[in-house]
């Protein structure tokens, strides 16, 4: 008998039958990218390309899941099968399912390790999970994390077998909206402009083989006065025997620059005197190989990585008004608020091009920024930002008290008080996401508060975050309560633009404006409950509004303004607001319009 022929006839009998068991939940739009999803091959792309290695192994695909009570031991059996990493809420998780407050998310799947990998220790490696998570390999407890927005690691070297498969295991618990957690847009009951939750894996999940000693991050810092890159390298032992080597590369391969450094120290490269800056309409990178060695000069670890030179700034420029600044030049920054929801993936995007999808239309658009909503993308949406030149404002995901307002305006009195401990879980996941996306050249801005939702101690959490990157500019509350902090005093104002606020000492940025809204049968989430702040029939009465408000936008740049926001890119949810509908089919604006009319708002600072 050929048991090897057997074997393969088993093992696809196994995957036909998971192919079989797998289909998207619910009935609701979807994009053309979910339309034709490979469940073998889902989101593949390298999940981190600012520190590469060549090996590494996917672990998306099906796995098994099952929902229980929270507190109790893990199932007995599970319910079905998920495809990571799509949320379970989502469509095409194939659950479909709410989770709650209540009950707790199971997860486990078998992998193997590739023998090559031998005599490496091995990380498992989490995009995010949203939010509470703890984690087993063959039974054993290898690690945790809090926190629904930001990459992790664990060591799983210890708990791995040594021979056949493994089996991990994966429990998470999301209270949404009954917690203090920083949760974006999310809550039990979606309505209006609060959208459906998010409970779970909903970013790739990896294996990385690594050596005993190896890199664990890079901090990347520019400075273009001085032609210098600073390069912070943090290894997961002692430092003071490894010498670190940076190595900067031109778009040919060619080493352009290098330094070293020992004893932990930073490494400062001098970069050439003919270095070319980053900006929207000339994003260079330079490739970066990082190195380390022993006191013997053996490689340790190498990581391929990437960079840019450029500077955010702010100055006065001849009348005394105080612009947005890229590289010492006055820049009008203009972008669509983008939050980066999808009918079919919820926060996950259903591929790879479905994610770029987004950017490349902004770009297209004449846009030279995006202000990225209340959530934080995967690593790979970043970089195609800094490929392509496009400007980013981050926020911080609101949480707790979320909204709470205090009045609108310049205010003395005592904010709403957190909790201790929510106030601890604020503080810890911001660093987070400050820590894993500061090396992206697009990041231009930091936002810790939008609006008056889950805000508190604004001057202190906008100087602490201006202490922890003084690199970027510090918007302290994106449309809230207003201090006298920061970089930035940002209005909000509805449908049209209005500058009924102005800061003599800071940028005046109007951070949210439009939401102009075109309901289109077929592509809407909900057919019969849909809204705009304004809405209209047709693409021409939407384009011609849109034009209306940018040049009212245009009259008023000399009276202060200096970057701008409109709502949104896409449709989301009940939200009909969009340039585009929310299953990305229809871009409901005449786009040579569009385009035109960014275009001199973006060059109307230039000089």
């Amino acid at each position: 008998m050929n048991y090897g022929i057997l074997t393969v006839i088993a093992l696809l009998l196994s995957t036909t039958a998971c192919i079989a068991q797998y289909t998207p939940a619910g009935n609701n739009i979807k994009t053309q990218w979910a339309e034709n999803l490979d469940i073998n091959n889902v989101r593949n792309e390298y999940p981190r390309p600012i520190m590469q290695r060549e090996r590494w192994k996917n672990l998306n695909g099906l796995w098994n899941y099952a929902i229980l009570p929270k507190g109790k031991t893990k199932p007995d059996k599970f319910d079905s099968q998920i495809l990571v990493p799509f949320a379970v809420e989502s469509s095409l998780s194939g659950v479909g399912k709410s989770v709650g407050e209540k009950n707790e998310l199971w997860y486990q799947r078998q992998f193997i390790i590739p023998s090559s990998w031998k005599g490496n220790n091995i990380l498992l490696n989490f995009g995010a999970v949203d939010w509470k998570c703890d984690v087993w390999v063959n039974g054993i407890k290898v690690g945790g994390h809090t926190g629904g927005y930001t990459p992790f690691s664990l060591n799983i070297t210890s708990a791995l077998k040594t021979k056949g498969e493994n089996t991990l295991t994966v429990r998470v618990w999301d209270p949404t909206d009954k917690g203090t957690q920083p949760r974006g847009k999310q809550v039990s009951k979606p309505h209006g402009i609060w959208y459906t939750p998010v409970t779970g894996i909903w970013q790739t999940v990896w294996l990385e083989p690594v050596p005993q000693t190896h890199i664990e991050s890079l901090r990347t810092t520019p400075d273009i006065d001085a032609k210098t890159l600073t390069i912070a390298i943090r290894h997961n032992g002692d430092s003071g025997h490894i010498l670190n080597e940076v190595l900067i590369k031109n778009e040919v391969g060619e080493t352009i620059a290098s330094g070293k450094s020992v004893n932990g120290m930073p490494v400062e490269v001098a970069m050439p005197e003919d270095v070319k800056l980053w900006s929207p309409e000339s994003p260079v990178i330079y490739d970066m190989e990082v190195n380390i060695f022993d006191q013997d000069m053996r490689k340790l670890d190498s990581v391929d990585s990437y960079t840019a030179m450029r500077k955010y700034s702010t100055a006065r420029d001849a009348e005394g008004v105080v612009r947005l600044q890229l590289n010492n030049k006055d820049i009008f920054q203009f972008g669509p608020l983008d939050q980066g929801w999808w009918p079919d993936g919820l926060y996950t995007a259903p591929s790879h091009e479905a994610m770029v999808f987004d950017i490349d239309k902004t770009k297209e658009l004449g846009f030279n920024m995006i202000r990225k909503h209340i959530k934080v993308e995967p690593a790979t949406w970043y970089t195609h930002c800094d490929r392509k030149g496009i400007i980013v404002w981050q926020d911080m995901p609101s949480g707790d008290t979320n909204p709470e307002w205090q009045r609108h305006r310049y205010f003395d009195g005592i904010e709403k008080q957190r909790s201790s401990e929510s106030e601890a879980t604020y503080r810890k996941e911001w660093q987070e996401i400050i820590d894993c996306l500061y090396n992206y050249p697009c990041i231009g801005m930091w936002i810790p508060f939008n609006e008056a939702w889950g805000q508190f101690k604004t001057p202190e959490i906008t100087a602490w975050t201006k202490q922890y990157d003084p690199s970027r500019l510090v918007n302290p509350a994106s449309g809230g309560n207003f201090y006298t902090c920061g970089d930035v005093l940002d209005l909000h104002n509805y449908p049209g633009p209005a500058l009924y606020l102005y800061d003599a000492q800071r940028a005046n940025v109007l951070g949210e404006y439009g939401g102009i809204g075109l309901a289109l049968k077929d592509h809407l989430w909900t057919p019969d409950k849909n809204w705009g702040y304004i809405k209209f029939k047709n693409s021409e009465e939407v384009t011609e509004q849109y034009e209306k408000y940018a040049k009212d936008l245009l009259r008023m740049v000399p009276k202060g303004f200096t970057g701008a926001v409109y709502t949104q890119t896409t449709d989301v949810e009940s939200e009909v607001n969009g340039f585009y509908t929310y299953d990305r089919k229809v871009l409901k604006m005449i786009p040579e319009r569009i385009h035109a009319i960014n275009e001199k708002l973006i060059h109307s600072l230039d000089k």
